[in-house]
């Protein structure tokens, strides 16, 4: 069956569920395309919260999921591939936070929403790549701030605060693993591209950067800038969309490396199988919930 077909199918399922689908930009191309909201962690989680749908699908990986159940937790929430994960997700656990949690009391801790549901139960508010400035910022009792689990985007944060920043050690290995040679290397083909990066690659590489910003900033960049070729420093599955709404212009991945294979998972035929079977429903128990909510909740009121 070609991919128009099973698009069709999938847009009939979504009607016939009373279901959106929600797409991250890292997710294959030909699964953007049938997007009902196609966005980066800030807007995925901003519509999760406020759909009326009855389902939500989420073609992300785990914690894009736990997110929107935690949300909108009377919605069925389905993840097609239920083994979708985040490997920065995984580098910190509940304990670890509360073993640092009691080194630095007096510091309030910001969740990136590349986290577990625990974590962010366990944090007084999220962040995304898109706010974390702003979040950070917002909390106007708090001269400490232990920012976990991503040590880059930390560090990043720092820079435009007075307050201090704790990292913890965690990283996004698609996006930390970007090299200054790299960069050297591809600015050196193209020298007069400015180079766009998210603010998970490390602190050398984004030195380098024209720009600094998250998937959707580096979208709305991309669109501005007065620039035929464009680096960028991203996971690849964004640059489908950015040659869609800008067909004039030629980017340029960084690096080779920038394929997270999480993301790329979820094929058509899995958010078909997941809608016709219903299955893959992802849910957070209360005791988790509600603390996450409330972080989460937070982070919405000051985005």
């Amino acid at each position: 069956m070609g991919i128009p077909r099973i698009q069709e199918e999938i847009r009939s399922l979504l009607k016939e569920r009373n279901a959106v689908l929600l797409v991250h930009y890292y997710q294959r191309g030909e699964v953007q395309d049938i997007a009902d909201i196609l966005g980066d962690s800030l807007a995925l989680s901003m519509e999760a919260a406020k759909t009326d749908a009855r389902v939500i699908v989420f073609a992300g990986v785990r914690f894009m999921a736990e997110s929107a159940s935690i949300l909108s937790p009377d919605k069925t929430v389905l993840l097609p591939r239920i083994e979708a994960g985040c490997p920065l997700a995984d580098m910190i656990t509940v304990e670890q936070l509360e073993t640092v949690r009691k080194n630095h009391p007096d510091a309030a801790v910001v969740a990136y929403v590349n986290s577990s549901a625990a974590i962010k139960a366990h944090s007084d508010i999220c962040c995304t790549s898109a706010n974390a400035v702003r979040v950070v910022n917002s909390l106007t009792d708090a001269k400490k701030v232990l920012m976990v689990p991503d040590g880059n985007l930390a560090r990043y944060t720092a820079k435009f605060t007075d307050k201090e920043i704790i990292p913890w050690t965690g990283y996004c290995p698609v996006h930390h693993f970007v090299t200054v040679e790299e960069v050297r290397e591809v600015k050196k083909r193209y020298p007069d591209a400015p180079f766009a990066a998210h603010p998970e690659c490390d602190p050398a590489v984004l030195e380098m950067a024209d720009y600094v910003g998250s998937t959707g900033g580096i979208i709305r960049y991309a669109g501005e800038i007065n620039a035929r070729k464009i680096i960028v420093g991203t996971e690849s599955g964004i640059i489908h969309q950015l040659k869609k709404n800008n067909p004039e212009k030629q980017f340029i991945p960084v690096s080779e490396k920038l394929i997270c294979h999480d993301m790329k998972y979820t094929s058509l035929e899995d958010i078909r199988d997941s809608l016709v079977e219903m299955k893959h429903m992802i849910t957070v128990p209360d005791g988790v919930r509600i603390g996450a909510n409330r972080a989460l909740s937070r982070m919405l009121a000051v985005s």
